[in-house]
């Protein structure tokens, strides 16, 4: 892996940023599902800035 690849965050913003597909049937569950899985990666990605910002000050 090189450097060009490590801050590649563009499937990241794709996966928050994407349009809705009509051909996809959608249900609670898969719903409930999708909104979890985003609200960790947004809580992980705020762990991250915190961190760093507590490692450099």
């Amino acid at each position: 892996m090189n450097g060009k690849n490590l801050f590649n965050f563009g499937p990241v913003l794709g996966y928050y940023f994407r349009g809705k597909d009509a051909n996809r049937k959608t249900n609670f569950n898969m719903k409930t599902m999708h909104f979890i899985n985003k609200l960790s990666l947004a809580m992980f990605l705020v762990c991250l800035v915190v961190m760093f910002f507590r490692y450099v000050i």
